[in-house]
């Protein structure tokens, strides 16, 4: 029992040492498969690639095993549904509902992609929960899967809004709309300040769930850290849970960031297409 104890904080001295980088930045992060491996295992190419990628390559098994349950879910569709089938039908009515109570009924349309937003973010951020994963959204390079989807968002909220309004309504949305006189001549002004904050939207969307992430992870590497080291100051065999009440606020702030990254994409979606159609109505 006595080996017990520097068998199991091996792996994380080991990466520290092995990963300068995380060292340096002086925030502490669980280890992962990924970053075990490459711990042992650094020289081999495909090992490198992976650790260099890690945040991607596990945002992929993600997107990989939600496919595959949609998969299964949907395979046999019966009219009395099975288990899984209950689920998924029951997850798409409520987020349907969710939508369409935003956009009205036209945004039915909008309902798969940002269902999927939802659903697949919500699952990334409680991904680094599992032992032996990592969060996609958070962590070092958890910002560039942020990012990635915050320009989906942005780009399919300018294709809905041209599609919607076209080319020349589009334009007029950009600058304002302007009626008078004096609307026109702010028009230099309203345009570059439009166009500033529709990229200034999906990058506030993209920072704030970085941020949230990285500190719910920093947050729980801490305090497994200390519960660790009670090993030597309690002089016993094991480490004490310490990090467990924080999985729990883990658990709720992963669904709260989820579903505030959705909801202001909504809101995106509803100021580009749903907020013409009032001002026509007006």
């Amino acid at each position: 029992m006595s080996n017990l104890v520097p068998a199991l904080l091996f792996p994380i001295v080991a990466v520290t040492a092995h990963g300068g980088e995380q060292a340096s930045s002086g925030a502490p992060e669980l280890p992962n498969i990924i970053t075990l491996l490459s711990a042992r295992y650094h020289e081999i190419p495909l090992v490198a690639f992976l650790h260099r990628w890690e945040n991607v390559v596990y945002a992929f098994v993600v997107a990989i095993g939600l496919s595959l349950l949609a998969r299964l879910a949907t395979r046999r569709m019966t009219m009395v549904p099975g288990p899984l089938q209950n689920v998924f039908e029951m997850v798409v009515q409520g987020l349907d509902d969710f939508f369409v109570g935003i956009l009205g009924r036209e945004g039915r349309r909008f309902t798969p992609f940002l269902g999927t937003l939802f659903v697949y973010i919500w699952c990334m951020n409680l991904f680094g929960l599992i032992p032996g994963m990592m969060s996609p959204t958070g962590g070092k390079n958890g910002v560039n899967t942020t990012i990635a989807l915050a320009v989906c968002v942005f780009l399919y909220v300018q294709y809905a809004g041209v599609k919607k309004l076209g080319i020349g309504g589009y334009i007029d949305h950009m600058m304002g709309r302007p009626h008078s006189v004096v609307e026109w001549v702010l028009v230099p002004l309203n345009l570059p300040v439009h166009i500033i904050g529709e990229f200034a939207k999906p990058l506030s969307l993209s920072l704030r769930l970085f941020g949230n992430v990285t500190g719910e992870d920093v947050l729980l590497a801490a305090f497994v850290g200390l519960g660790v080291a009670t090993t030597a100051f309690l002089k016993i065999p094991f480490g004490l849970p310490l990090e467990l009440p924080f999985i729990f606020l883990a658990l709720l702030t992963g669904t709260i960031q989820a579903l505030v990254f959705t909801l202001l994409s909504t809101v995106y979606f509803s100021m580009m297409v749903a907020g013409h159609e009032e001002h026509e109505t007006l």
